[in-house]
């Protein structure tokens, strides 16, 4: 059985590789984002592609994008999507039309190498590999607060985004390296829902959602202490 791999990380691939065909599969190809992985899919045809969430340029949702791509063009191929932590919104986009053949897993579980490569062919037949911790975030409620998902530092980021300070600003006031705070405010956007669309600028549009939410608890709060 055929499959391409799709991870920027070199070290990561390496290992994929060698687990992959030690559980029998053969790698058609392997690359490090999505156009190549596209270009892999129409030449190989395999029976399952193994992306990566976040690739170059953006380190965004380029593997997620580019997994839908292949679903909609080449039904027959699997996907499996490989991520760093739980991105729920991407699970459920992926599962929106057809969750045969589909999976999505997070990376710590490549290191049971029985239970990934169990899963792995598991979707490659046409079955669904979930992991546990992305089940327990598809059936939170659907209407729960998207600033809820954020950790306590990236709440401390959106709040300096919204002192309308730069990335490097932020990363004084947190004593932190731009890298980080670059990092922080990816994991913001795809937090709170916010898709790569040229016409909206997220970073405004995730303040705007801060100060919303800010604005909401004062009032509520006001309103409680009213006699």
């Amino acid at each position: 059985m055929r499959v391409v791999i799709a991870e920027d990380s070199v070290l990561l691939r390496i290992g994929l590789v060698k687990v992959l065909e030690m559980g029998g599969f053969q790698v058609a190809a392997e690359v490090g984002d999505g156009e190549a992985l596209l270009a892999a899919v129409e030449e190989h045809r395999p029976e399952l592609a193994l992306v990566d969430v976040r690739m170059p340029p953006g380190f965004t949702d380029e593997g997620v994008r580019a997994a839908m791509v292949i679903r909609r063009r080449w039904p027959r191929t699997a996907v499996v999507l490989l991520s760093q932590y739980v991105e729920e919104r991407y699970a459920a986009d992926l599962l929106a039309t057809n969750t045969s053949g589909v999976g999505y897993l997070l990376k710590q579980r490549v290191a049971d190498v029985g239970e990934f490569v169990e899963a792995v062919q598991r979707v490659a037949g046409g079955g669904t590999a979930l992991d546990p911790q992305v089940v327990a975030q598809l059936l939170l409620r659907r209407d729960s607060d998207p600033l809820n998902r954020l950790t306590p530092r990236e709440r401390d980021v959106l709040g300096l985004m919204a002192e309308g300070r730069s990335n490097a600003g932020i990363a004084e006031a947190l004593t932190v390296g731009e890298s980080a705070v670059a990092k922080h405010i990816n994991n913001i956007f795809a937090k709170l829902d916010l898709p790569v669309i040229d016409t909206d600028h997220r970073r405004v549009l995730a303040v705007l959602r801060f100060l919303g939410a800010s604005r909401s608890s004062t009032e509520r709060g006001a309103a409680a202490s009213t006699p």
